[in-house]
């Protein structure tokens, strides 16, 4: 009886999820988006394979997982800059690797970065729900391998499209690979509350560091820095989005993230840009970043020009 095709978990490492671009469409239900934290590495692994935008690949918190290969197939890992190997054999990263039956894949710790993203051609064969996505949420017992939020386990099996066209070897051009080394400055359009931040206050934001905080999760980055002061630290709940930056009672910025809840009464100061998050979601706790403004125009054109070519890709 010949194998099934598809990769066995031998390691899971530290907080490995099955992700895609997230669940759309239920956030009156409760539910949160999700999906991959950096959009940009998540992207150009699925991009080099030729995968449509949206496939499902393993987002690897931390590194350290290991797999065993149980078909013929290509594979790409890119963001976190991780040691890769097949059989004990360096491959690069941000590149496409062939791999066949009875290979073993090992992903160390990061070097830089916090996350690494693996695609396989033709994306791993996963139920989908809520939203027509398997994005997996911890918190809610969403999505994932099993739908059940869990993250990967040892032993578990991942299943693939077998006997698929190979595609050309494909590398992403150097310049379009992020350094996580260097210093971090997220745009933020300022919006929701803005007006009840004094200018001072918003001086303050804008002008200063902020070190991100080890409480820093897939829901939120909990920051450090100068507090700030609004005229109203209670609103009616409402509404939350990607990025939004709310200032609880102790002045304390917190950047809402992909596992957000889905509702919030503090003020909003702005909002981080889906480009500045993708940095930010590579950055570990202890990094220090500043804000820069900028407006809703050229967020819009940014997001416009990033869907643009990545759903374009094949």
């Amino acid at each position: 009886m010949s194998n099934p095709a598809g990769f066995h978990v031998t390691k899971p490492g530290f907080f490995t999820l099955l992700q895609d671009g997230g669940r759309r469409g239920v956030m009156h239900m409760g539910l949160t988006t999700s999906g991959a934290m950096d959009r940009h590495a998540w992207a150009w692994a699925n991009h080099l394979l030729g995968n449509a935008f949206g496939t499902p690949a393993l987002e690897i918190t931390f590194g350290g997982m290991e797999l065993t290969c149980e078909l013929s197939t290509q594979i790409v890992v890119t963001g976190a800059e991780v040691k890769f190997t097949v059989n004990g054999k360096p491959k690069p990263l941000w590149s496409t690797v062939r791999v066949t039956s009875g290979d073993a894949v090992a992903l160390s710790t990061p070097r830089s970065g916090v996350r690494c993203y693996l695609a396989v051609l033709g994306g791993f064969i996963v139920n989908t729900a809520l939203g027509n996505s398997c994005a997996t949420v911890l918190r809610e017992g969403t999505g994932g391998l099993h739908q059940n939020g869990q993250p990967l386990s040892e032993n578990d099996f991942l299943p693939c499209r077998p006997a698929l066209t190979l595609v050309l070897n494909r590398k992403i051009p150097s310049q379009w690979i992020p350094d996580y080394h260097e210093p971090l400055t997220l745009n933020v359009i300022p919006c929701a509350q803005v007006e009840r931040f004094s200018d001072a206050a918003l001086m303050a934001f804008f002008n200063n560091i902020y070190t991100l905080s080890p409480q820093a999760d897939r829901m939120g980055a909990r920051l450090t820095g100068p507090a700030l002061e609004a005229a109203d630290r209670q609103l009616i709940s409402e509404g939350t989005s990607l990025g939004a930056i709310q200032v609880p009672a102790d002045g304390q910025p917190i950047i809402l993230l992909n596992d957000r809840q889905t509702i919030g009464g503090y003020p909003k100061l702005g909002a981080v840009t889906p480009r500045s998050l993708d940095a930010l979601a590579q950055r570990p706790p202890g990094t220090q970043l500043r804000f820069r403004k900028t407006s809703l125009q050229e967020a819009r054109q940014e997001e416009r020009q990033f869907l643009a070519f990545f759903r374009t890709a094949g």
